[in-house]
């Protein structure tokens, strides 16, 4: 499944979404649990980086939360501090600190 986010892919059965530019992966981990989407890692290569991949990541899963009436609780500490410098990036979602 494509997300608003673009090229951002939501890889369920990896539990991750999922950007491949210039033959390397950016991806956000995730977990489900009942209604509420974990964020357990972020990862972006050194290649890719300085290019906001990581945000648009932790994006495209604030608007799977959003889609799915879903409570986001950031345990990745990249996704906790975008989402705390974007909050209205987060407007009308749940956010569990």
């Amino acid at each position: 499944m494509t997300t608003s986010a673009g090229d951002i892919v939501d890889d369920p059965d990896g539990s991750r979404f999922l950007l491949v530019s210039e033959g390397s992966e950016a991806e956000l981990v995730y977990r489900k649990v009942g209604k509420r989407l974990i964020l357990v890692h972020t990862g972006v290569p050194e290649e890719l980086g300085g290019r906001g991949i990581g945000g648009r990541l932790v994006a495209a899963a604030v608007d799977e939360a959003r889609r799915e009436g879903l409570t986001v609780v950031p345990q990745c500490p990249f996704a906790r501090r975008w989402l705390e410098q974007h909050p209205d990036a987060v407007a009308g979602v749940t956010v569990d600190y």
